[in-house]
This record gives structure tokens, C-alpha cells and sequence, in this order.
């Protein structure tokens, strides 16, 4: 019986690739499930060899050639997300079961990112602003408007901001936010609005419609004072989004224009308030239109924006060499992509490494996310009325069950891979870099590889480089040498 598998495994070395170097650590997750995310614990180094002919596959690293630094790996802390984590640690609700143990031990694998730990070590965490398709609080609006979804400012008029009220966010999000702080010195969290509020939008709704014109420089100011309430509570803001794209939840249609002149004062309002540091991201939707909304937006924008976000729901992977292509100076995240309950455990996994953490990666990605850090097994608790996932429901990174049970799901398992092959080596290090690697030999079509070099504080250590291998198909020997 063969094994098919995705592999992760580093090694040291002071001198430029080769065969003298050995593999000191490697992670496997195998598709019977026999691994998950398991560290093999060589008894000793695993040697470099030269390439032979009897070789299956030979993996080929080129350190000389580099490309994008890496930011990291996570997933969306949304209203629901954050209500199930902090039951778990503390629930006053029939609903769940407290089990504050099993809360840190989850805390722990997701964010822990000590190199001798099993943490995965996810460390890019993106936060709602004001309601999503997955808000547990349902806030009823101060206005006689159709809108039953909250934003931080629901006051008619207000457009100085002066009544934003940040005791909007759910109390939960800011709990285990910090929590994931503690457990995660290198996190960095990315803030991303699904609608301004209904009273600036021409429906008068958090859901569907457009931003009024007329209200452009209090939505950019509204982003300011959200960017400004985070850091008040603790939470240091590394980019934020203009908008989130989304057809029938909390929503809002932009064109490229209105969303550039959003991003250009919104630039303006951060630089003069000390914020200059914060990184505006645009677009916030699908692979399709990669060639033509994004390319617009940034041209727009101009130095705005640092990048772009992509999401997995239409087109294909392949669409971001377009943006890249088009925009090379500009940065390319991903974002989101969620799972749904009762898909293929192993089928899941091949494709999320096909095509978001080797795939999106090997198209100048920065970051790879998923959509729910944890839910429960239904899916819930989401925004009443929302077709989120259809019917199955939306699957998380993490299932929190009832009794305080919780289980990791494949697209746990899929990340982690990757996730802890870019993490520093060294207390405040810098993130893997990506570099060239080549597949070569009779079954090199089996497999997708992704490498990275980690360089370290001192100049006298070892550089790390680690590689991702996935096997797709079939039993391959592996050989690698330089």
C-alpha cells in the first residue's frame, strides 16, 4: 500500500544548497490520517544526496533565486468565530460547555509559534468590521431604516464620527484577540469592513446597494476611527481592507474608482494621524476578475493601496499571474476561502496545496487564509438569514462541539504545512522568503513543491530552508540534493 502525503521539513545551513547539508526536522500529514500534522523526530539528520537516475523524483531548491517575503498563515476571527472560542473558555451559556483546557490547548496548536513546538504557528489574523454573514449580535439600528446589521456607527448624520462606539464589537473578539497575542508574538491582524453603515449607502441597508458619493470622506474617516478603536484596545492594526465583497450579506458595491478614492483618503487621514505604517489592501474578491477590477483600483489608488486581496469562490488560482503580471510592484494577498461540511477529507487537502498554499503562493501570494477560525458542527452561529456555504454549512479551521469537545478539520491540517515552513527561526526574526525550486524525474508530475530561506538575527547562524511537498497521486522515492 502506498502513502500519499504532505510533507514539510527544514534544515540548516551556513553555506550556499548543498549535498553536505542535512534534514534536521520534518511534519508529515499522510492521507489515511495515520499523521496529522506530526513531527517525524529523525533520531538523527536525514543527508543530502546527488541526484541519481533511479530517483522518482528529484526536488531541485535555487536559494540565489528569491521572490516575496512571506507575512503568514491564518484565518478570520468573525463575531462567531470569537463567540465559540470564548464559551469554550468561559461559557455562561446552556448552548456550550465550558472547558477553559480545551480553549488553550486549541489556542496553542493554531498560534503557537516556537519552532520546537507542534503549533502551527498562524500569526495573519483578518477581523470584521461591524456585522458579517457570520455575527452572532444582531444589533437593531438607532435609525427607522431597513437594517437589522451593525456598524460602529449607526447615528444618521454623524459623519465626524464623534459617536462611534467601539462597545459595538462583540466583547469576545477583543478576548480572544488578545489571547491569540499572547500566543502569537509575531500576529498581525488585518481589519476588513463588509458594508459602511446602512446611512451612508443608497439603500439605506447594510446589505446590497452602493456608498452614497457624498459620504466617501466619512467612510474614509469611519475607517480611521475603527483602525484608531483597535489600538485603543490593545490590538495593533497591520492593514485594513476598503471593503469586503459579498453577494446577498452585510455588503456593499463599489467600482473601482469609488473604492480608489475611499483607499486615497483613507491613505491621507492615516498618515496625518501617526498611522502611517498601516497598510490599505483593495479589491477583497474573487480570482475571476484579477486582470481588470484590482488592475483599475491600483492604478486609481496609486500608492494608496499596497496590494490587493483574492478570494477562492470563482475563477481560478491561475488569475492571480494576471494581477502579478500587470501590477508587479504591487503586493498580492489571499484572503479567503472556506470548506463545507461533508467534502472529501483527502481531496480537500490535495486541493487547498494545489492551489492556495503552494498555488497562491507560487503566485506572489504573501499571505493564505482561511474564512472561520471555528464554528460548530453545523456551521453556526451565523447571521440570521445568510445561505452562507448552503446547506452543509460553512466549515472552520476548528469545530467546537457542544460538550466542549473540538476537532481540527482539513484545512488545518493543509495550513499547518505551510504555516510552519515560513515561521521565524529566531525570537524576532524575520519570515521564510520564497525561492526557486524545480521538480525533476519520472514522477515529478505527483508533486507540487514550495520552498522557502529563512534568514536569522545573527549573521554567524545558519539560514533555514524548508520545502512543502505535496504528493498527489502516488507513491514517489524521494532524492534531494542541490
Amino acid at each position: 500500500m502506498f502513502i500519499s502525503f504532505v510533507l514539510f521539513f527544514y534544515y540548516l545551513s551556513c553555506l550556499p544548497f548543498s549535498t553536505s547539508q542535512q534534514i534536521w526536522d520534518i511534519y508529515q500529514t499522510t492521507w489515511d490520517r495515520s499523521k496529522l500534522f506530526t513531527s517525524l523526530n529523525p533520531s538523527s539528520p536525514i543527508n543530502f544526496v546527488s541526484p541519481g537516475a533511479s530517483a522518482d523524483a528529484d526536488i531541485a531548491f535555487d536559494d540565489n533565486t528569491q521572490y516575496q517575503s512571506m507575512l503568514g498563515f491564518g484565518a478570520t476571527l468573525t463575531d462567531s468565530s470569537a463567540t465559540v472560542l470564548n464559551n469554550l473558555k468561559a461559557s455562561h451559556l446552556r448552548v456550550q460547555k465550558k472547558n477553559s483546557g480545551n480553549y488553550w490547548a486549541v489556542i496553542d496548536k493554531l498560534f503557537n509559534p516556537s519552532p520546537s513546538s507542534a503549533g502551527a504557528g498562524l500569526s495573519y489574523i483578518r477581523v470584521p468590521i461591524g456585522a458579517s454573514d457570520f455575527s452572532t449580535n444582531v444589533y437593531l439600528a438607532k435609525l427607522n431604516i431597513r437594517s437589522t446589521a451593525y456598524s460602529l456607527n449607526d447615528n444618521d448624520g454623524d459623519e465626524s464620527m464623534s459617536r462611534l462606539d467601539m462597545t459595538r464589537v462583540p466583547s469576545s473578539v477583543f478576548t480572544v484577540l488578545k489571547d491569540i497575542m499572547g500566543a502569537n508574538q509575531y500576529s498581525k491582524f488585518h481589519l476588513v469592513p463588509w458594508s459602511p453603515p446602512a446611512w451612508m449607502k443608497d439603500t439605506y441597508s447594510m446589505s446590497g446597494g452602493s456608498i452614497r458619493e457624498e459620504y466617501i470622506p466619512a467612510y474614509a474617516k469611519y475607517l480611521l476611527k475603527a483602525v484608531q478603536g483597535y489600538k485603543s484596545q490593545g490590538i495593533p492594526v497591520y492593514a485594513i481592507s476598503v471593503q469586503n465583497s459579498n453577494p446577498t450579506y452585510p455588503t456593499c458595491w463599489m467600482t473601482p474608482d469609488v473604492e480608489a478614492r475611499i483607499a486615497v483618503a483613507l491613505r491621507n487621514l492615516l498618515d496625518s494621524n501617526g498611522l502611517g505604517s498601516v497598510r490599505i489592501v483593495g479589491y477583497e474578491h474573487n480570482w475571476n476578475n484579477a486582470a481588470s477590477y484590482p488592475v483599475e483600483l491600483v492604478d486609481d489608488a496609486n500608492n494608496a493601496v499596497s496590494g490587493v486581496a483574492f478570494h477562492c469562490y470563482s475563477g481560478s488560482v491561475k488569475n492571480q499571474d494576471s494581477f502579478h503580471n500587470a501590477r508587479p510592484g504591487k503586493d498580492i494577498y489571499f484572503t479567503e476561502c472556506s470548506g463545507t461540511y461533508g467534502s472529501d477529507w483527502w481531496g480537500d487537502i490535495k486541493w487547498y496545496m494545489d492551489n492556495l498554499w503552494i498555488g497562491s503562493v507560487e503566485r506572489f501570494s504573501r499571505t493564505g487564509l482561511m474564512w472561520n477560525i471555528a464554528l460548530d458542527g453545523s456551521g453556526n452561529p451565523k447571521f440570521p438569514g445568510t445561505d452562507s456555504c448552503g446547506g452543509p454549512g460553512c466549515r472552520p479551521i476548528v469545530t467546537v462541539n457542544g460538550d466542549g469537545s473540538y476537532s481540527f478539520n482539513q484545512e488545518f491540517y493543509a495550513m499547518a504545512q505551510a504555516s510552519k515552513a515560513i515561521l521565524p527561526q529566531d525570537a524576532g526574526g524575520p519570515f521564510g522568503q520564497r525561492v526557486a525550486t524545480t521538480v525533476k524525474g519520472g514522477k515529478a508530475w505527483a508533486l507540487r513543491v514550495s520552498g522557502f530561506a529563512t534568514k536569522r538575527v545573527s549573521g554567524s547562524d545558519w539560514a533555514r530552508y524548508s520545502i512543502v511537498v505535496m504528493n498527489c497521486k502516488s507513491r514517489v522515492d524521494l532524492e534531494f540534493g542541490d
